[in-house]
């Protein structure tokens, strides 16, 4: 049985409009310059990058008090990468995660226990290649 499920409806691709069942996300969307398009409005890479970061220091936080660590304090800066293959395309990921409370080695096995629980690491596990990185102070 699910936890949680959501909607969000898209018209227009990659140049139009999305909006979630519950009306509390309203976004214009349009190619990025680097791809040609005008710019000027969100992108799927953007929005993928948003959802991935803040699910990732989620589940950084989850096994931090899991596992009863001195974590004062996280954040993640997600990277999403538009890479061709072949005819079409695929992503690319590197998730930058900052911590604070824990030397390098410490926070290094909470972020790679963090990767093993998070559902957006999960749900593209084998299918793109993530990188990680943490900075511990």
């Amino acid at each position: 049985m699910a936890l949680y499920t959501t909607q969000a409806r898209v018209t227009g691709g990659r140049a139009g409009h999305g909006e979630t069942s519950d009306g509390l996300l309203k976004v214009d969307l349009a190619m990025p310059k680097e791809l040609g398009g005008p710019g000027g409005a969100t992108n799927p890479e953007q929005l993928f990058a948003i959802g991935y970061a803040a699910c990732f220091e989620s589940a950084v936080r989850f096994v931090a008090r899991k596992q009863k660590l001195p974590l004062e304090d996280a954040a993640v800066t997600a990277a999403v990468s538009l890479l061709p293959n072949g005819e079409g395309f695929r992503l690319g990921v590197a998730l930058a995660a900052e911590t604070k409370g824990l030397d390098q080695a410490a926070a290094e096995a909470l972020v790679s226990a963090a990767h093993q629980v998070c559902p957006y690491s999960n749900a593209i596990r084998g299918n793109v290649e993530v990188a990680l990185s943490v900075e511990a102070a």
